[in-house]
Formats: C-alpha cells, structure tokens, sequence
C-alpha cells in the first residue's frame, strides 16, 4: 500500500436492539475482530445500544458515507451466534410478520450472561431467632425457608419491600453467599438405568437412535396412546446424543408438566435436566444461558428442557429436538411475536440439521396430515406398556340423567365415585374452568359482575374470596352488598367451576380427600411436587382439575375420570373446537387404568351425537380424525388452506375503529385470498384497549405473508393504536 494511501474502513452491519432502529451500519476499530453473529456495543447518539453482527447482504439497511460512521465500542465475550440460528431467525420474522430485532431479544434471553461469567451474591436464612419480630418480617421468614437468591427475587417471593430484607440482613436473619455464576452442571450419564422395553418401543427408540447417530434433518412423528412409554422411547435418542457429546432440546408446553418429566428423566439418566422458563431466577437464568452457548463440554448444558422461548436459544452443538404433548395450543403464543413452537421447531431441526420428535397421544391435525404426505415418518405405538388396558368409555346424558337440582355431577357418577371411594381408589372430575363460579350475579336487580378492562364476566374464587379476570388478571373482593341496588344477601354464583364442584364432591362425599389442581393452585414446582406425591402416596381420593391434569400425570391408583360437561369446550366460533375438545378429553380419559386395575371413564353431555362425543365414547379416532379433515378441506382451513389475522386496538374505540376500517378499505383484491372484515372482536376490550378484527383466507399456495406486508407497510396510523398479525391463529378472541 503506498504510503499516503488511506487504509479501507471495515464496516459491519448490525442487528440492533432500539425500539425504533433495526438495521445499522458501523466501522470496526483497528485490532477489532468481528465475525457475523459476534455481539457487540455500539454508540447511538448518547446511549449505548446492543446488536448483533449481521451478513450485511441479508439485511436492508440505508447507506452511509463512510466518513460518517461510528465505531463499535466492544465486543462482549460470548461466542458468535451461529448462522443456523441466524437463519432461524430470519425465517421465523418473515413468515409470521413480526421485526427480526423480536426475534433475536428471545436469542439473547439473559443480559446478565452476555458480560461474562464471574460470582454474584446471593442470600439465604441464617436460622437465627429475631430480637424483633414484625408482620413483614414473619412473611419473609415463613416465605423464604429453603430458598435463596437477590435481595430483588427474595422481595417478590416474599411480597415484602426489600428494605424489609435489608433490615434483616442488618439483623443477622439473612446471610449473603457467594456463587460462582459459571459453576459446572453434574453430567448426565447415558446408560444410568437402562430400561426394558417391548418390541413395539424398541423398534420406535432404534428408529430415533439411528436418526441420532447418522445426523441430517429428519422429522418424526410419535403417534401413541396414552400410557404407550412415549417419553421411554425417545430417551433413548436423548442417550444416543449425550454418547455423541451433542445437546438435547426438550419442549414442554406447561410448567406442570415439568416436576413429573424431572423425576423420571433423573431416574434414566442420574442427574435432572437443565431447566429454562420464565419462572427462572436471574441468577439461574445466567448460568443457565452461558452452560448452553457453551456446549456440553466442561460441565456446560447437555439436555434442556424447557418452554417454548428455550427454542430461540443459542445451542452450541444441538443434535436433537423433542415437542412433547406437539398437539398442545399452549405452544402457540398469543403476544409478542405469535409464533408456533411446534412449528418453528422442525424448522430449527430443518436448519440445524438434526432429528425432531413430535410426541402426542393426540396429535394436531396438520402433523398428521404432513405424516400422510411422507413429510413426516410416522412412529405408532398402538398399546399401552406392561400389559395396562385402556379405559372403557361410557356417556352419560345428562338429559335423561339431570343431575339432583342445584347439583352439577349426574347420579351414575357420584354412584361410581363412591364405590372408588370404599375401594381405596382414586377419582378424577375434569372441569376446563377455573374458580367457583363464572358468573356472579344480583338476585335482586339482575347486576352482573364485569371487568372494567374487558368484555368479561368476573370469576368467582372462594378460596381467596376475590372476584377475578382470567384476562387481565384485575380482581376485587366479593361485595358484601350489590354496587347497583346497594342490597345484601343477594349474590348468587351461576355455573360451576372447579372449586363448586370440589364443593359438591365435599359435601356427597363427606369422607373423600379432595384436591383442587389448576394453575391457581398448581402455581410453582415445589406446588406440583406437593401434590404428586400426595396423589402416589393415597392421599387424595378425589382430583377436582381443569386441563393441567389433563396430561402427564401416572397415578396407578386412579381408575375413573369423570368429565363434567363435555360440552363446554364446543362453543363459540373456533374452527378447531371440536379438535381441541376430543384431545382433551382423551388425554383426560387417558388418565384412568394406568396401573393393573381397569380404568372406567364417564363423559357427561347433553349432546351424546355429536361427532367428537360419539367418537370418544367409539374410540374411533381415526373415523374423527377424517371427518375433521374433511370438514376443513371443504372450509379451506388450515391445512388445506391458510388463515391469518389482523388484530386492531386502541384506548379510544373511535380510533381503533377507524384505524381498522382504513386496513378493510385498502384490502388487496388477491383471487386466491378472501378478507372478512374488520368486526368487533369477540372480546372487543381486553387490558382496557378496544379491539377490531380482520380475517385473511387464503389458498395454500397463496404469497400470504408478502400480500400482507405489501397491504399494511405504506399505512399510517396514530400513536395509540397497535397493530398486530397473527398467522395461523389459534386464538379468535
């Protein structure tokens, strides 16, 4: 290079995290090195903003004169993300609609981590006696036995101030410790307890082994029964990838599931998974992030199991992915970024060049229809292991067995609950409804009970005497007089809930040991681990529950499962109700006859002719299953067609309104795409924000995605009013 000669700037583009600003082009300081993927700081006006390192050919960015670029400042000390991820990421913002800085956040899910490992301190009980002994004080105590963590988490588990722990530091009742944030996970060990299989489960493991061991992208599909030993099939795949030194992705769509999945993978392989949920301390959550970015060597993570945010996390040597229970709706997210777990999931296998597991005893049916193409290999595992039956199916309808009046369970089954009862069995009642009652209202002048912030009726929940949104969570205590008539004594419950009916069971069972399992009660794992260890040790005679138990649970003493009103999950408008309905109750029903006694289940209905009751009470599900899929061809439902959805809201009706007629009057004129649309939404005001909806129904080959970016880009609309995509939505509301 001559000698006056100016050296050439190296710039690099970057995926920056700035709620307005995307794409950003920056120079590289000399001795700087950077590499796409590589996670930097880097100057925006008088502020510091993260980004990410980006093949800048696969980003629009505007250009800028050389002259006029910054500098990044640092690079920080965590391995590059890799490309496979960066495609991932890529793929999922364009096909559901939504920024790639979103996206990317989920990658980056610990802050904390991206400065490097290092201690932190912790604090814990000392055991110690108070001199002084307040009511914030004794919370704290009674809250925080076993656990440990920041003054900040501490806090929040304790619902106390932290100047309350604080003081307690002062007064010796809480230690600091310090942790090392890097310290190494125990590894797990493949061949720990291997188990004894039968034929049919030991084909299905050598099918996955093989897929493990030779590598590449290979979707599976296993299709088995409740009570089959899906989760002992596809352990062994686990094994196999641990043997080969790879990373173990496992997708869990409840955190109730987790505590029951925990014992019996320890069980397999020694030591528990690596756990990741939003539940997660700061503290676990950073050592957790630094263990998967560095792979399984040297203590790092080996098998994650996890909810669906766990997708989007940079693994380091990732060899296999499981969906268990695929079919579940709670893989779907309803905010944020709508995307689908199960899906996303084979397109990260896809990308990574691994096998993928979709486990279900119901699977959805568009993994089923991709299965009858050949995308996916279908694995069956048609019986249940050790020789357990499945359930026999009866219907109970209700309109020639009322229930007694002012009761909700029919005669037959309190009379089968009973004899359970004095045979030192269990039972199971499943009711999908939260709380006491779903509706409250005044006998006197009819009042009814609504949320201010959504189209809403308030919940009634006895147990904590609350009347309550499952919406946007606002509650209020239960009046003692009516707010409109000012009249006491006048409040009637309408409907039942679970907590009714475990009302109910108390009082024809009077002798029974009830549990009431929902996400109210069900709220944590040391809750969940409670309550399976009442469950196995006989302690509970009845299980008053909504979907959590509907899944999952292997209670060998538990022989009859009664679904209270199997009709509840058919109303309303969405096209998958009957699909969801028949999943639920047969993983519910799958609950009954899991050990050597046979297993009994009662649906009650008042539509016993109904397609989804008539094949539950047949076990025909494939005869459903084809019914179902010809309903949706006829409809040009997914998967014989596409939807999507445009949400519109705002604080001001007017303008969410107008906001959503100007998207209806700009609609393309497309002839393989048809919009309904915009009307109110079901739940027109949901978090105080009034909402507008428009339907998209498109032909499968239809450029869905490039229609809508085209259509909704050059709109403007005001500060106030938020516009959301969904594809392929789940949710109608």
């Amino acid at each position: 290079m001559p000698q006056n000669a100016i050296a050439p700037i190296e710039r690099v583009r970057l995926l920056v995290f700035n709620a307005v600003l995307n794409v950003l082009d920056y120079r590289v300081p000399p001795g700087m090195t950077v590499e796409p993927g590589t996670v930097v700081v880097a100057p925006l006006g008088p502020r510091q903003i993260l980004g990410i390192v980006w093949e800048a050919e696969r980003l629009n960015g505007a250009e800028v004169p050389d002259t006029k670029l910054r500098a990044i400042l640092e690079v920080l000390p965590v391995p590059p993300i890799p490309a496979q991820l960066r495609r991932l990421i890529e793929w999922t913002a364009d096909y559901y609609c939504a920024s790639m800085q979103s996206v990317a956040r989920m990658a980056l899910a610990s802050s904390a981590a991206l400065r490097g490992g290092g201690t932190t301190t912790e604090y814990r009980l000392t055991g110690e006696e108070p001199a002084r002994l307040t009511p914030q004080r004794a919370a704290a105590l009674d809250a925080l036995q076993g656990e440990q963590g920041s003054i900040r988490e501490l806090a929040e588990l304790a619902s106390v101030s932290e100047g309350v722990l604080r003081g307690m530091v002062g007064a010796g009742l809480l230690e600091p410790v310090v942790v090392d944030c890097d310290r190494p996970y125990p590894p797990a060990l493949p061949d720990f307890a291997e188990p004894e299989l039968n034929p049919g489960q030991r084909e299905a493991a050598d099918t996955f082994v093989a897929a493990v061991r030779d590598g590449g992208f290979a979707p599976f599909l296993l299709d088995g029964v409740t009570g089959s030993g899906k989760t002992e099939t596809y352990f062994e795949a686990v094994a196999e990838a641990l043997r080969n030194g790879r990373q173990v992705l496992v997708l869990l769509p409840e955190i109730a599931l987790t505590e029951n999945f925990l014992r019996r993978f320890e069980q397999r392989f020694g030591v528990p998974p690596l756990l990741w949920h939003s539940s997660l301390k700061s503290s676990e959550r950073r050592r957790a992030w630094r263990a998967i970015v560095h792979g399984p060597e040297n203590g790092g993570a080996q098998v994650v199991v996890g909810a669906r945010s766990a997708l989007f996390l940079p693994y380091a040597k990732l060899g296999l992915i499981v969906v268990d229970e695929a079919h579940e709706v709670s893989f779907k997210q309803d905010d944020g970024v709508r995307y689908n777990a199960r899906d996303v999931a084979v397109i990260r296998a896809r990308f990574e060049g691994v096998p993928v597991i979709l486990a279900s005893a119901t699977p959805a049916l568009e993994s089923l229809q991709l299965a009858e193409a050949g995308v996916y290999t279908r694995i069956e595992l048609p019986d249940r292991f050790g020789g357990a039956q499945l359930p026999e199916v009866k219907i109970v309808d209700l309109r020639t067995e009322a229930p007694e009046r002012g009761r909700w369970l029919a005669p037959r089954l309190v009379e089968e609950m009973k004899a359970r009862l004095a045979r030192g069995e269990q039972s199971l009642l499943f009711l999908n409804r939260r709380g006491y009652a779903p509706l409250t209202l005044c006998r006197h002048c009819g009042h009814r009970f609504q949320c201010p912030n959504c189209t809403a009726w308030l919940v009634e929940h006895r147990f904590s005497s609350r009347l309550a949104c499952h919406h946007c969570g606002h509650e209020t205590p239960v009046p003692e007089l009516c707010p409109e008539c000012g009249t006491a004594d006048c409040l009637v419950a309408c409907g039942p809930g679970v907590e009714r009916i475990a009302d109910e069971v108390g009082e024809l069972l009077p002798d029974a040991r009830v549990a009431v399992v929902t996400s109210d009660t069900l709220n944590s794992r040391e809750a969940v681990g409670r309550f399976v260890a009442q469950a196995e040790e006989g302690a509970i005679d009845v299980i008053v529950g909504t979907q959590l138990v509907t899944k999952g649970y292997h209670f060998p003493e538990l022989t009859l499962v009664g679904v209270v009103d199997a009709d509840l999950g058919l109303e309303g408008g969405d096209l998958r109700a009957g699909e969801r309905t028949y999943q639920q109750i047969a993983q519910v029903s799958g609950r009954a006859g899991r050990g050597e006694k046979p297993g009994e289940v009662l649906i009650q209905t008042r539509h016993p002719e109904a397609a989804v009751i008539s094949a539950l009470a047949s076990g025909d599900r494939d005869a459903f299953y084809e019914a179902e899929t010809q309903a949706r061809r006829e409809a040009g439902a997914p998967p014989f067609g596409r939807w999507a959805a445009i949400i519109v809201s705002s604080e001001d009706q007017a303008e969410a309104q107008q906001a959503a007629r100007a998207i209806g009057g700009t609609a393309p004129d497309q002839p393989d795409m048809l919009v309904l649309g915009p009307a109110p939404a079901p739940m027109a005001l949901l978090r105080g924000r009034y909402r507008y909806r428009l339907l998209i129904n498109a032909r499968r080959s239809a450029e869905l995605q490039k229609y809508l970016q085209g259509w909704l880009g050059p709109l403007q609309f005001p500060q106030g009013v938020r516009v959301a995509i969904d594809i392929d939505p789940y949710s109608f509301v």
